[in-house]
């Protein structure tokens, strides 16, 4: 039973890669033996855990103890006695693995969906103790240490075990309790160890600038949204309202302090002013745990887990249970494309690219300085399929957002030549990226019915929301980047210069349903030198609020769902920062006021109202009836609806009141004027049609006002 010298020399110095073959208890022809390594004990006794003392293990030196047990090998209990004062410990090499063949398997086979169940760090009962079972996959490491608060950060103290070929290391450390912190230290395959690695499967974490990952308790909200879910599962999202408020939960309001907002305080806020502004959802910057305030989170280094800037993991839980009590859904910004390479998050994890491509030219973006996740590697996109699951399961979120999706379909992105690798047919496709895409759509769609999934895609890839099985990517809706980049060009020019840049406003309609789209106004639009929305627009102060009203019912009258980013439904005047909340003062000002009211009511008539939701993805739901009035910047169509009443959508671009104007419509006879963004209330000219006109031989007469548009309903 003795082993070699360099053996035990390996284990105390942490580079030994099988513990378990040198600790805890071992079956032998004299019964069975038990060595652990109790540092200053000079006398053990060993107990099962029923308390029953079974032998007493003598030290032979370099703090470690030896001895015979009786019966046969199982968990064990040390009472040990040294300098002058005595303590218990739980063995934990005389525990049993938790994690099982079938777990092997489905992680070689790429295709295990509960992977968040599994590694990480977890709360069980074991084999009659209570403890955290820790597991990391780290296929080239020589050792695995987890280390934390309980050990005092000691690499040689809890190495792990490790599980055959699929490269998972685990341990069973009974009475690590919730609430403590701890990172990996990991020996790389050429026996240098690497810096300390937070958990990639961490459920919580330390409040920047610490970077250790936290142990959690398991997830104790009790739910109360089943309706809210029932109804999202039972409908198709293309055709329901959905009006989405973009939310960086750090600076949109703040407490006294100038701090965050805590989940809790910020669901008292935030949730009862989107229900009375009308908006069907909140989307949320990424919440996922990130280094770095000035990233808003779109570099992450803990995917599972709710950033500690917000408090517990919990307050998430009850923020969202409370949004869906309300009626309102959570979605969140989801970033599968990079990570940052920080020393203690993913990056060369075990001593080698694990998570990422070894070549630059496949695994580093050169935009952001991160590091490229290796889509081709079943393990890497197994974690991410299962993050995009987790969320919805811990969390009941609504809906991703995936960001830089156009980044990830191009091998050739943000590059010059020389600086990609060609796929196998000499093309710029990732196809790699593709198959993780589609199989991440796939895993959602059937795993959380009712939850969706929306592209940032920025390019005429084809099919980005066509279904997986049909060739598509799967995802329920895309953002819409030519209508938000071309309308927004046309609404900061002159307006004696709009009628030469028609097609600013026409275009988008060729396209508007080759994709389930969601139109984004978003704070890609309002940071970065590019201003707010209301400094975008053109003209004197008067003229900007005006445009900025006539813009908005433009958009909400515009076949898409829609998506505005937080202050612009006021006319936030600064550009957006991270570093401060918005300039909610300005709710005060009349002008200000009359914008937050016209969104308002925009965005509750366009939740009313069937012709202007029910076919934003259809064609069907769209007619143009001007659309070639170039030389006066009028447009006008209707959206339509089957069975439903019909609405005129009318945008006047131009500062000149237009009397008389003739508009083609579907039905003579009346027609209520149920917006106008002149209107006195929104702080504009208060110029229109009072309230009603009536078309006759298929031609409505329409008193236009000056920079705005307006909306009828056909009254029957």
């Amino acid at each position: 039973m003795t082993p070699p010298a360099d053996a035990i020399a390996a284990l105390l110095a942490g580079r030994h890669a099988d513990p378990f073959s040198l600790l805890g208890p071992h079956a032998g022809p004299g019964g069975t033996f038990v060595r652990a390594w109790l540092p200053g004990a000079q006398k053990v006794l060993a107990h099962d855990l029923s308390g029953a003392v079974i032998g007493e293990l003598r030290p032979v030196g370099d703090g470690i103890v030896e001895g015979f047990v009786k019966g046969s090998p199982r968990p064990l209990w040390y009472y040990a006695r040294g300098g002058g004062g005595e303590w218990w410990v739980k063995d934990p090499y005389s525990f049993g693995p938790v994690l099982g063949p079938t777990d092997d398997f489905l992680m070689a086979e790429g295709t295990h969906l509960r992977l968040h169940d599994k590694l990480g760090a977890h709360p069980i009962s074991h084999e009659g103790a209570e403890g955290m079972h820790f597991a990391v996959w780290a296929p080239n490491a020589q050792v695995v240490s987890v280390v934390g608060d309980w050990n005092g950060w000691d690499t040689k103290r809890h190495p792990m075990r490790r599980r055959g070929a699929v490269g998972v290391w685990e341990i069973f450390l009974p009475d690590v309790k919730p609430g403590q912190s701890y990172k990996y230290a990991i020996t790389g395959a050429d026996g240098v160890l690497q810096p300390l690695k937070a958990d990639p499967f961490a459920f919580a974490s330390e409040l920047r600038p610490a970077t250790a990952s936290r142990t959690t308790a398991p997830p104790a909200h009790r739910w109360r949204d089943a309706a809210h879910r029932e109804y999202w599962a039972s409908v198709d999202p293309r055709r329901v309202p959905i009006s989405i408020y973009e939310v960086h939960p750090g600076s949109w309001q703040r407490d006294d302090a100038g701090w965050f907002l805590p989940w809790d305080h910020l669901a008292d806020r935030l949730i009862p002013y989107v229900v009375d502004m009308g908006f069907t959802h909140i989307e949320f910057l990424p919440v996922s745990e990130h280094p770095y305030d000035p990233s808003w989170g779109y570099q992450t280094t803990g995917l599972y887990a709710p950033s500690a800037r917000f408090g517990d993991v919990e307050g998430f839980a009850r923020f969202v249970d409370g949004a869906h009590k309300a009626g309102i859904g959570v979605l969140i910004d989801w970033v599968p494309a990079h990570f940052p390479v920080d020393t203690h998050g993913l990056a060369r994890f075990d001593g080698t690219a694990l998570y990422e491509h070894e070549d630059p030219r496949l695994g580093f973006h050169p935009d952001w300085n991160t590091a490229i996740y290796n889509f081709g590697r079943r393990e890497v996109a197994q974690f991410l399929v299962n993050n995009a699951l987790f969320w919805a399961e811990r969390y009941h979120v609504d809906g991703l957002r995936v960001d830089a999706v156009a980044s990830m379909l191009y091998r050739d992105y943000s590059r010059a030549a020389g600086e990609w690798i060609p796929n196998e047919d000499g093309g710029r496709e990732n196809w790699e990226a593709v198959d993780f895409l589609r199989a991440t759509n796939r895993a959602v769609y059937g795993q959380h019915p009712g939850v969706f999934t929306v592209a940032e895609e920025s390019t005429s890839w084809p099919g980005v929301t066509r279904p997986a099985h049909e060739g598509g990517l799967g995802f329920g809706f895309k953002w819409n980047m030519g209508f938000m980049h071309d309308t927004l060009a046309y609404m900061a020019r002159e307006p004696v210069h709009r009628q030469h840049h028609h097609d600013e406003i026409t275009f988008g309609l060729t396209y508007a349903f080759s994709e389930n789209f969601v139109l984004p106004l978003s704070h890609d639009e309002v940071v970065h030198g590019k201003g707010s929305l209301l400094t975008k627009m053109d003209g004197d102060e008067w003229q900007k609020f005006a445009n900025l009203r006539a813009y908005y019912g433009l958009m909400w009258g515009y076949p898409g769902k829609k998506l505005l980013f937080m202050g612009q439904e006021f006319a936030q005047v600064r550009e957006w920062s991270e570093e401060r909340a918005l300039d909610w003062e300005l709710v005060d000002e009349p002008a200000h006021a009359g914008v937050a009211l016209l969104v308002r009511d925009l965005n509750h008539l366009y939740r009313d109202t069937p012709a202007l939701h029910a076919r934003d993805c259809e064609g069907d739901g769209f007619c143009w009836a001007v659309v070639d009035d170039a030389a006066q910047s009028v447009f006008a169509w209707e959206r339509r609806a089957p069975d439903e009443a019909p609405v005129l959508v009318v945008s006047n671009l131009t500062p000149i009141v237009r009397e008389g104007y003739r508009v083609p419509v579907s039905r003579d006879g009346q027609w209520r004027e149920i917006l106008n963004s002149d209107a006195s209330d929104y702080g504009g000219s208060g110029v229109g049609n009072m309230g009603v006109v009536t078309a006759s031989d298929g031609v409505a007469t329409l008193m236009l006002p000056p920079l705005a548009t307006m909306w009828f309903q056909y009254d029957n």
